[in-house]
């Protein structure tokens, strides 16, 4: 790991910082992150999410404005401009949320919809409860905060503020909403005028990355024949799909765990995991289905190409194929985003990583490997320098029930996200009041 620079303030740096941290508001942003909460803003249909948020970027200052994409699906920016001579810094989170909020979810998402996982805001002291409080809306919530307490600290400001808030940052494809997802709405964004220098993309976990994965879903066919459950077992004429797919399940699952391993490098492990099995009629279980398909996702290290991952299936494929030579398999590579990375001499990374030392009182350290995806990937592999920040999660202490693993990302503590927002506003003024020549530009 680099070390980090140090580079302290100078005082006027120092005042305007502390003049910014005395205006963040922790109702304020509570009181937001309701609302945003209570708008419904799955991905593909975030419309509404982003108008209001482009409402709520003018009332602090900002001058922003709303951008389509079709007609339920949209993305909000926001500008606030400096005296010149300085940088552009994008802070940017999507605003879509990865599950619908509806009986659709279940029984998939959990034996219910818990009030993490519903489609409104829900507040109980300093908790704030709905579908993506947490993820993506916390963070919409935070980096509005910060801008608002910047203006309203009036911190004389060289160069460019940029809010960006996007549809389609959840890894999903979504068909009938025009196939939103996998970072559409930010690459909307930046071929549409956005043009940042750099960018802090905030999502959980209380460090400051500098990289992050891709992802390639792949989807495997295990083949037989229609059966008939009056058939005696063992009849050639009649191979089933489903139990050879039991076998593959436990090769693949084998076989993801040594990729994860072999393909660590960096601050990046690429995790996987198998999603789902399909086979069948739930209504017509005297016939066993022909065709059983499997469907996982494995991670991208920024080191290696979607095509590099591909081979690498394929040849695990083809070993199991050797092993398993009675298997009628086929598979293919039906989704894939190539891994992104910033430089971690880069200034938008050490000056993240400033404002985390300087609210954690540590040096900062190497931080846990990471697998999550998301949209600072595509703004790396676009050329803009990105830096990662979050804040600690799962929050802990509920006071309602919520949906045990990832569930419906919406329980969150709001102060929790205060340490991040004072990291995130360091960095912002140690950028905005440099010029272009002090970042190494």
């Amino acid at each position: 790991m680099e070390p980090t620079t140090q580079l302290p303030f100078s005082a006027d740096q120092q005042r305007w910082y502390e003049a910014a941290c005395a205006r963040l508001d922790a109702n304020r942003l509570k009181q937001l992150l309701f609302d945003v909460t209570n708008i419904h803003s799955p991905t593909g249909a975030a419309a509404e999410a982003s108008h209001f948020m482009v409402e709520r970027m003018n009332a602090a200052g900002l001058k922003a404005s709303y951008r389509p994409m079709t007609e339920r699906s949209g993305n909000a920016f926001g500008e606030l401009r400096g005296a010149g001579r300085g940088a552009t810094l994008l802070l940017y989170a999507p605003i879509d949320t990865h599950l619908e909020g509806n009986d659709t979810d279940l029984p998939w998402a959990g034996p219910k919809l818990y009030a993490d996982m519903q489609p409104r805001a829900k507040m109980v002291g300093d908790w704030v409860y709905g579908l993506g409080s947490s993820n993506p809306k916390a963070m919409v919530s935070t980096l509005t905060e910060v801008a608002t307490a910047l203006i309203e600290a009036d911190v004389p400001l060289i160069g460019d503020l940029n809010l960006g808030f996007a549809d389609g940052g959840m890894p999903v494809n979504i068909p009938e909403r025009d196939n939103a997802g996998m970072s559409h709405g930010v690459f909307h964004l930046l071929n549409r005028g956005m043009a940042p220098d750099f960018a802090i993309i905030m999502k959980p976990w209380n460090w400051v990355y500098h990289e992050e994965p891709g992802m390639a879903w792949f989807k495997i066919q295990v083949k037989g024949t229609l059966g008939y459950a009056g058939v005696p077992r063992g009849q050639p004429s009649f191979p089933s799909s489903v139990e050879p797919a039991a076998t593959v399940i436990q090769e693949l699952e084998a076989w993801i765990v040594d990729y994860a391993e072999r393909n660590t490098s960096g601050v990046i492990k690429p995790y996987g995991w198998i999603a789902g099995v399909r086979s069948g009629w739930p209504e017509r279980p005297a016939f066993p289905s022909a065709t059983t398909e499997i469907f996982f996702d494995v991670r991208i290290n920024p080191r290696t190409t979607p095509g590099e991952v591909k081979a690498q299936f394929k040849a695990f494929m083809a070993e199991l194929k050797q092993r398993h030579p009675d298997f009628d398999l086929d598979w293919e590579m039906y989704g894939s985003t190539p891994g992104g990375t910033t430089d971690e001499r880069n200034w938008i990374i050490q000056s993240t990583r400033r404002g985390w030392e300087t609210i954690e009182g540590r040096p900062y350290t190497t931080p846990d490997y990471l697998g999550g995806q998301t949209d600072g990937a595509a703004l790396r592999r676009l050329g803009v320098p990105t830096a990662r920040i979050g804040w600690p999660w799962p929050a802990e202490g509920s006071p309602e029930e919520i949906g045990e693993g990832l569930g419906g990302m919406g329980a969150t503590y709001v102060p929790d996200l205060m340490p991040c927002a004072k990291k995130i506003l360091y960095a912002v003024i140690d950028t905005l009041t440099r010029e272009r020549s002090e970042l190494g530009l």
